[in-house]
């Protein structure tokens, strides 16, 4: 398969709970992450990770799987339509 490059959203509404889970899950699927962004929402009690990945279907599907099985964590993600683009 090829890598394509995408992007995850992850939304944390547990953070206290689930941060070390999280952390040790993204160091699991590092060598794919071109990119990454942490935000606190304090207003809203949660916070924000955007990544930026270059991964097969495959790789992103298992990664997104071990963090939206977490409790309070939302993820969303997409993939580039072919990996020949972006050169």
């Amino acid at each position: 398969m090829d890598k394509r490059l995408g992007f995850v959203g992850i939304i944390v509404e547990k953070r206290e709970k689930v941060a070390e889970q999280i952390n040790h899950i993204l160091s699991e699927y590092g060598e794919m992450i071109v990119a990454r962004v942490g935000i606190p929402y304090k207003e809203r009690h949660c916070s924000v990770i955007t990544l930026i990945v270059d991964a097969t279907t495959d790789e992103l599907g298992a990664m997104t799987g071990k963090l939206g099985a977490l409790e309070g964590v939302s993820v969303k993600s997409a993939l580039g339509k072919n990996g020949k683009g972006c050169m």
